[in-house]
């Protein structure tokens, strides 16, 4: 697939130089929602920012990775579990605390990944034109898969400038690549259950992020 020239999907207001609210086009926000933001979101968010240090180090700083929760624990400290899952992968678990979901968290993310279909519809109805850039994770994992990446502009043209490019891409696929099932979108919640189906949920998560890191940063995971 060929991704959409520029000026289609999220912007609006001077695409190549600001956000779709005006601020300066000087990062890439991706935030990640499930329920607490104690066990799926926290370890999405933490995973993304740990795969993008493997592949681009200090150039990976454009992009801003935070989570929240639709039922948010605020201030509550990520799960005990979910902080092995972590561990498990050589992720940095330090310093995270519980957020609930606000507007301005949609309003600044440039990219929405939610752990469920619910999830997903939730922030859409919170407004803020979040509709073209608000997927569930394995949904968009299903559209870049889909993405021809020599279509998307090089990271010599700027990390930013590539992943606008790959959210557009994504947004003009959706409606054309279905889910196979209502649950093939879904990850499930942990909350609660016993080390080894947080660990399996972990292993959804990495499979599902590592193409979407690939696609972001033009860089393979090593082997």
């Amino acid at each position: 697939m060929t991704a959409p020239e520029a000026g289609r999907g999220i912007g609006g207001i001077n695409e190549q130089t600001t956000t779709f609210v005006g601020l300066p086009r000087d990062s890439f926000r991706i935030l990640h929602v499930s329920t607490g933001n104690v066990c799926r979101s926290p370890i999405t968010e933490r995973l993304t920012r740990h795969f993008v240090t493997e592949r681009l180090g200090i150039l990976g700083g454009g992009l801003v990775v935070e989570s929240a929760g639709t039922w948010g624990h605020e201030g509550a400290p990520m799960e005990a579990n979910a902080e092995t899952v972590l561990a498990d992968f050589g992720a940095d678990a330090t310093g995270f605390t519980g957020r609930e979901l606000l507007d301005e968290h949609v309003i600044r993310a440039d990219l929405v990944l939610t752990a469920t279909r619910d999830h997903r519809a939730q922030v859409i109805s919170m407004g803020h034109s979040a509709g073209l850039r608000t997927f569930t994770l394995k949904e968009f994992t299903r559209l870049v898969n889909a993405i021809d990446p020599a279509t998307l502009p090089s990271l010599e043209e700027g990390l930013v400038t590539r992943a606008r490019a790959l959210v557009r891409a994504a947004a003009a696929l959706r409606g054309w690549l279905l889910a196979p099932t209502a649950e093939a979108d879904e990850v499930y919640d942990p909350y609660g259950a016993p080390l080894p189906f947080f660990r399996s949920i972990g292993d959804e998560i990495h499979q599902a992020l590592d193409p979407v890191v690939t696609a972001l940063t033009g860089v393979p995971a090593r082997t």
